[in-house]
């Protein structure tokens, strides 16, 4: 069952962000995922949203959490953690109850 990683943030430092995007995309698809949405100007229809949404897909919530934990994710995650504000969450993907 594929899994979805969504983070929803604002950026509060972007020229230290900046490098953050192009690190984290191999990692992405080092580990099976797709980059399935990336908006840095996210349109809130409801609720307290930040501006910035990803949406991510991998193949399984291990794989996600592989790709998270995974050194060379690891090593860079700085770059948006320390530049910015908001919440990363993992969510297995949704199947119609029988």
């Amino acid at each position: 069952m594929a899994a979805y990683v969504v983070a929803n943030y604002d950026i509060t430092n972007p020229e230290a962000f900046a490098a953050y995007p192009m690190a984290a995309g191999p990692t992405v698809m080092a580990h099976g995922g797709e980059i399935l949405a990336a908006d840095p100007e996210s349109e809130t229809v409801e609720g307290q949203a930040r501006s910035m949404t990803v949406i991510l897909k991998f193949p399984s919530k291990d794989a996600a959490h592989a790709w998270y934990t995974s050194e060379e994710y690891v090593n860079i995650k700085g770059l948006r953690t320390d530049n910015t504000e908001g919440i990363v969450t993992l969510s297995d993907e949704f199947t119609m109850p029988d």
